[in-house]
């Protein structure tokens, strides 16, 4: 007992030495050169489109918390009996009706905006299936669902179809939990929180068929939805673990009235679904090993880069599902975020909730057509960089080519709506024969000066007057002086 205490102990001090080091964690480098082909590809991509969408839009309620009897914010009821809501909320298959659901229109929106992945949920954790499974009824093809008539009622395909068509990577978002199940959540017991809520080790058979059940959904993806480039897995508590793992849960868990392992044997599932995606990339979100190709710091950015792939996930609004009437972040945050992310070496996934009639706020496709308005100028400065030291100064980012050309990219102040008469960073410099411009404005050349190790551009009246964009403006400086320290983004 001693040396399980003391096994406890180091663990704990473990996790909290991690937590003090932000998101820095320990990765497991990928092997097989086809899956780091493709995750060097959705590297360089930087900008992709993540899409909460489910029966549940249609009471503009959080995406599948609400039915989870944990005693958290984000987890409240409309009605005060659980066994009712419970009810209620499975019923919403049979008014789920989004007719005006048009994927060429979300693709095309997004392509203008300069998305180049896309992300959809194709079941969350309630486990009603948004693609025509076999395995249960409760999907968007049952004949309980008033969609299930319409050529485009299989949404995951016609999606997959539309987005592969405008040359995005395609990636599935799969909840490994499925509330749903009753190999999950048994019936005959009350469901206390997220996790199963009988005994795995007094009834494997009933875990097993869950397995068999997850792993045959899975399957279905791979094989009936054309090319997939990412296997994006939620539900991080359905996971193998380890007797420590198991016991610290016993002792610090805030819930789990049964702490154990939910082993669903990843090892397969990624064996076959790669025999049938070759290079597939697949993201076991929060669960560390070999089946995390790249991380998912949610809802926030790292305050330095980190050294292995890694992406922000952030909704548009203030929600990951549909909310009536929601708060969208601006145009300037969003560039700024953008920009933020990327010259810290990660990529950008912004959700956009549909509605329960299938189509997106109109505030969300404003959004879009802002940060369109401002890729198509300073695009360049975003595909297939890599960051460079010192990162951000002040109000200026930095991004580079592989070939030595470095970005600065100055971010303006809310109500700021032209360019400064200077831009300047004291660690970084151009080279004597280097050129400078402005993106929007050509090859028209810039003065700059060399101030101590670092520069300063003047930015030409005529230029700032007249400004090619709005929200952040980009310097382009074709080579840099000595061998700035760089992040290799081929992981």
């Amino acid at each position: 007992m001693k040396k399980l205490i003391a096994a406890l102990a180091f663990v704990l001090m473990a996790a909290s030495a991690s937590m003090a080091q932000g998101y820095l964690q320990k990765y497991y480098p990928e092997t097989d050169t086809l899956v780091l082909n493709k995750l060097h590809k959705w590297h360089d991509n930087k900008f992709g489109l993540l899409m909460h969408w489910g029966t549940y839009s249609q009471w503009g309620v959080v995406e599948s918390w609400s039915i989870c009897s944990e005693d958290e914010g984000w987890e409240r009821r409309r009605d005060s009996n659980y066994t009712d809501y419970k009810q209620k909320y499975e019923n919403l298959i049979k008014t789920f009706d989004p007719v005006k659901f048009d994927p060429d229109k979300w693709a095309e929106a997004a392509k203008e905006a300069g998305m180049r992945y896309v992300v959809f949920t194709t079941k969350h954790h309630d486990g009603f299936c948004m693609f025509d499974t076999k395995t249960t009824d409760y999907k968007i093809t049952s004949p309980e669902c008033p969609f299930h008539t319409n050529p485009r009622a299989n949404v995951t395909k016609a999606i997959f179809d539309s987005f592969r068509k405008d040359g995005f990577m395609i990636g599935a978002y799969f909840s490994k939990a499925d509330w749903h199940s009753p190999d999950y959540w048994w019936p005959n017991f009350a469901t206390p929180d997220r996790n199963p809520n009988y005994n795995i080790e007094l009834h494997p058979n009933r875990w097993q068929r869950f397995v068999k059940y997850t792993q045959t959904q899975i399957d279905e993806l791979m094989t009936n939805y054309g090319r997939v480039d990412i296997l994006w897995l939620d539900a991080g508590w359905v996971r193998k673990k380890t007797p420590e793992e198991i016991m610290r849960a016993k002792l610090t868990a805030k819930y789990a009235i049964f702490p154990q392992s939910q082993d669903i044997d990843m090892p397969l599932i990624v064996k076959d679904a790669r025999e049938k995606q070759p290079g597939l990339i697949v993201v076991d979100r929060a669960v560390p090993g070999p089946y995390q190709d790249y991380l998912t710091p949610e809802n926030t950015v790292p305050d330095k880069p980190l050294p292995y792939p890694w992406e922000t996930c952030m909704p548009m609004a203030t929600s990951w599902s549909y909310v009536p009437h929601d708060h969208y972040k601006s145009v300037h945050e969003l560039i700024h975020l953008l920009v933020d992310i990327v010259s810290k070496g990660g990529n950008f996934l912004l959700n956009i909730g549909p509605n329960p009639e299938g189509d997106w706020s109109p505030t969300a496709y404003e959004r879009l057509k802002g940060i369109g308005d401002w890729m198509k100028v300073n695009s360049e400065a975003i595909y297939d960089t890599h960051p460079v030291a010192p990162y951000k100064q002040g109000k200026v980012c930095l991004t580079q080519l592989d070939d030595g050309t470095t970005f600065a990219i100055y971010l303006a102040d809310e109500g700021e709506t032209t360019p400064p008469s200077n831009i300047w960073m004291d660690n970084i410099c151009p080279a004597k024969d280097a050129k400078v411009t402005l993106l929007g404005y050509g090859d028209t050349p810039i003065k700059w000066s060399k101030v101590g190790e670092g520069f300063e551009a003047d930015i030409p009246k005529e230029f700032q007057e007249h400004p090619p964009c709005e929200n952040a403006w980009v310097l382009k400086i074709s080579k840099v002086t000595g061998n700035p320290q760089t992040m290799d983004s081929k992981y």
